[in-house]
C-alpha cells in the first residue's frame, strides 16, 4: 500500500498556499525580515581578531578556547589529477553540528519549519534556513551566548518521529572531514510548538518555489530537504497506482534502471579502493606557495580562494558579536546534473569526484562541479567533462537554473551556478568516473554518510522541486 508519509509528502509538495501560511505572506514577511536586520560585517586585518591568533610554531589559526575550528595546512597527493600535488589551507572543524528541520502536519498537509538566519559570508544578510543550525561548539555555549532555540527536538527524539538523521559531508576542498548531522523529525499534529521571531512553517510546495530564488535558500537547508526519503519527481515510481476496488494491491511495477543497484555499489567500492589519493594535514606555515598579508592568506597565482577575517554584528543571534577567520572563494562555480530518462524513470549523470577532505576518497558529485576560473592557465584536456555541455545548452533543455549560495558560516560570498540541464540519454556516453543513476537510487544512497556529496544533495532538492 501506498504510505501515509508518501502521500503526504505529495500533498505537501502540491501546496503552494496553505491554511498556515501564503506564500505571498511570507514573502512580504521576509521582505521585512531583511529591511530590518541590522546586522553588519566589516572585513578587518587579521590582527584586529578577538580571540583569534596564529599558533606561534604551526602558524595555524586557532581560537583561544581550542573549540570551533581552526585554519591550517595540508599536504595533498592526487595521482591522475589536472594537478597531481599540491599544498593548500583548509578549514578543520572536527566537531558535528546539527542541521535539522522541525516537521508537522496542520490539516493533513506536513509543514516545514523554517528561520530567517543571518551568517556573516551570506550575500545580502539574511537567507532561510532550517529550525536548528548549530555546530557542537555554538549548542553548548562555548560562546556563553544564549541557547539554542528548537534544539531540544533534535537531541531527545523518543517522543517524536525520525524522518531521517544522518551524517553528511561538506566541501571537502576547504573543509578537512567535515560532518554535520542531517535531520528531520516530526512532531504530532497536535503538539503546541510555539512560533518563535525569525521562524514560519512552510509546505514543500512553498520551499520548493522558494528555491527558484536566486540566493534565498541556504545551503544547510537544501541539504537537509535533500534527504526526505521520497522524491515527487517520479511519483509512478514512489508511487504504484493502487489496485481496483475489490481486488488484491497489484506487485510494485519493476521500473527501468540502467544500472543494478549492487553494480553502482560495486562501482563507488572500487573507486574507493584503486584511486589513490594521499593527504596529510601540515603546519600553516608549511602551505607553499600561499602568502599572508595583513588581510589575506592567498595563492602566488591569484586563483582559488583566500582566507581572510570579518567583524560581525549580529542581530537574533546567540551571540550579539564576533570575529573569525572565514574562506573567500576567487569567483563562482558550477555545479550542474545532466537529466535524462529511461523508461519514464528520471537518471542524473553522477560524477565519482575525489576532494582532499572527504573520509572516503570518493563521494557523488553532480555532472560538472567546478570553478571555471581555476581552469584556465591549464591545458584544454583539464577542462572538466560536460562543462560546455551545460552553460552553453538551449534554453530549452534547461529545467533549473539559479545561483546559490554555500555555507555563510565559514565562507564568505561562495556562490555555485546550478543547473539542471536535459539532454538525450544516447547523446551523453559513460565515462570510467560517471555514472546514469536514477533519482530514487540517489535517495537511496543519501540515507547513508558519504557517499553524496553537498552540491550534489543542493541538486537533488532543487531536482524535487521540478515535480511541482
Amino acid at each position: 500500500m501506498v504510505s501515509t508519509l508518501q502521500e503526504r509528502l505529495i500533498r505537501s509538495a502540491a501546496t503552494v498556499d496553505s491554511s498556515v501560511t501564503l506564500l505571498a505572506d511570507f514573502q512580504r514577511w521576509f521582505r521585512e525580515r531583511v529591511d530590518a536586520d541590522e546586522s553588519r560585517i566589516e572585513i578587518i586585518p587579521f590582527e584586529a581578531m578577538r580571540g583569534w591568533d596564529f599558533a606561534p610554531d604551526t602558524h595555524n589559526l586557532v581560537h583561544e578556547t581550542g573549540r570551533f575550528f581552526t585554519v591550517e595546512g595540508i599536504r595533498v597527493r592526487m595521482p591522475g589529477a589536472p594537478v597531481e600535488e599540491w599544498r593548500q589551507p583548509i578549514l578543520h572543524q572536527p566537531e558535528i553540528g546539527i542541521l535539522g528541520i522541525l516537521v508537522k502536519d496542520f490539516d493533513g498537509v506536513p509543514h516545514f519549519l523554517m528561520q530567517a538566519k543571518m551568517e556573516p559570508g551570506n550575500h545580502g544578510g539574511l537567507q532561510l534556513s532550517p529550525t536548528v543550525q548549530a555546530t557542537r561548539s555554538n549548542y553548548t555555549r562555548v560562546h556563553k551566548g544564549r541557547a539554542v532555540p528548537y534544539l531540544e527536538y533534535f537531541q531527545r527524539m523518543e517522543r517524536h518521529r525520525v524522518l531521517a538523521d544522518v551524517r553528511q559531508s561538506e566541501q571537502g576542498s576547504w573543509f578537512f572531514r567535515k560532518r554535520n548531522r542531517n535531520m528531520l523529525v516530526e512532531v504530532a499534529p497536535d503538539e503546541d510548538i510555539e512560533v518563535r521571531d525569525g521562524f514560519r512553517w512552510l509546505t514543500l510546495g512553498q520551499l520548493h518555489h522558494l528555491l527558484a530564488v536566486e540566493d534565498l535558500v541556504n545551503m544547510d537547508a537544501r541539504s537537509v530537504l535533500a534527504c526526505l526519503p521520497h522524491s515527487p519527481l517520479d511519483p509512478e515510481e514512489t508511487f504504484p497506482a493502487p489496485g481496483t476496488p475489490g481486488t488484491a494491491e497489484p506487485e510494485r511495477p519493476v521500473r527501468h534502471t540502467l544500472h543494478r543497484d549492487a553494480d553502482i555499489l560495486s562501482w563507488i567500492t572500487g573507486l574507493r579502493t584503486e584511486r589513490e589519493v594521499f593527504t596529510e594535514r601540515i603546519p600553516l606555515r608549511e602551505t607553499t606557495g600561499w602568502h599572508r598579508s595583513a588581510h589575506r592568506i592567498s595563492h602566488e597565482s591569484g586563483r582559488f580562494f583566500s582566507v581572510m577575517a570579518v567583524d560581525v554584528t549580529a542581530g537574533g543571534r546567540e551571540v550579539g558579536g564576533w570575529t573569525q577567520p572565514m574562506i573567500e572563494p576567487h569567483g563562482p562555480g558550477v555545479a550542474a546534473f545532466l537529466l535524462a530518462y529511461a523508461d519514464k524513470v528520471p537518471h542524473v549523470l553522477v560524477q565519482a569526484r575525489a576532494e582532499p577532505g572527504y573520509t572516503d576518497v570518493v563521494e557523488l558529485a553532480p555532472t560538472v562541479q567546478c570553478t571555471p576560473r581555476n581552469y584556465t592557465h591549464l591545458p584544454e584536456a583539464a577542462t572538466p567533462p560536460f562543462l560546455r555541455e551545460v552553460v552553453e545548452a538551449p534554453a530549452d533543455r534547461v529545467r533549473f537554473d539559479t545561483v546559490l549560495s554555500e555555507e555563510g558560516g565559514r565562507f564568505f560570498h561562495a556562490f555555485n551556478r546550478y543547473l539542471v540541464v536535459e539532454t538525450d540519454l544516447g547523446a551523453v556516453p559513460e565515462e570510467p568516473h560517471y555514472r546514469w543513476m536514477a533519482v530514487r537510487q540517489l535517495l537511496d544512497l543519501i540515507r547513508h554518510s558519504h557517499y553524496v556529496n553537498v552540491e550534489a544533495r543542493t541538486l537533488i532538492a532543487c531536482l524535487h522541486s521540478l515535480a511541482v
